[in-house]
């Protein structure tokens, strides 16, 4: 259950989600983590269904997003963490689609490495593909290179008891990313 939860939320907070801020330098900290050339693409609104490969193991979940959950939970993953990583670029390629890389520290999860793009028109469909590289983590299975596939394609409106954020995973489990991805409350 703990590894359905987390490719999901690997799939939507992006590649390269950060449970901790990376300590910068005054230079990294007056210059942008997130350097655009262009605007990147939105979603349209509604149920989007995700097909997350890496290697042989397969999960298929859905999510419901508006436009102010889509500027939150990107398809890459630089909103949810351009405050974490020490480095998280978006950039249009030049024969079409879209590239990403980023560099984030997550503590005891080891410092993960990720680059890859993505291509599709993002209104009905887009496909993400990438390779992420973890090393120094404490759980020994966490570090080494994997390569992830994202296959979303649009469904329609969200159905009835789906807020934004919301996604259902396999076997009727259904969490919020915005809850997810909001930082821990002070006790």
């Amino acid at each position: 259950m703990r590894w359905t939860v987390g490719l999901a939320a690997v799939a939507v907070l992006g590649l390269s989600a950060c449970s901790k801020p990376a300590e910068k330098t005054d230079e990294q900290a007056a210059a942008p983590a997130f350097q655009p050339s262009q605007t990147p693409p939105k979603r349209k609104p509604g149920l989007w269904e995700q097909r997350v490969s890496t290697g042989d193991f397969v999960q298929v979940t859905r999510i419901c997003l508006d436009e102010t959950t889509d500027q939150k939970i990107s398809f890459w993953g630089a909103q949810a963490t351009r405050d974490m990583c020490e480095k998280n670029l978006f950039s249009a390629r030049v024969g079409g689609g879209y590239q990403f890389s980023s560099v984030c520290d997550m503590g005891s999860g080891g410092k993960t490495t990720t680059s890859g793009t993505a291509t599709g028109d993002f209104n009905s469909k887009y496909l993400v593909q990438a390779e992420s590289s973890t090393v120094g983590a404490a759980a020994p299975q966490m570090n080494g290179l994997r390569k992830l596939t994202i296959e979303a394609a649009w469904q329609g409106a969200c159905p009835e008891g789906f807020k934004p954020g919301d996604m259902a995973l396999p076997g009727g489990m259904k969490i919020n990313m915005l809850d997810m991805a909001a930082p821990p409350k002070a006790p």
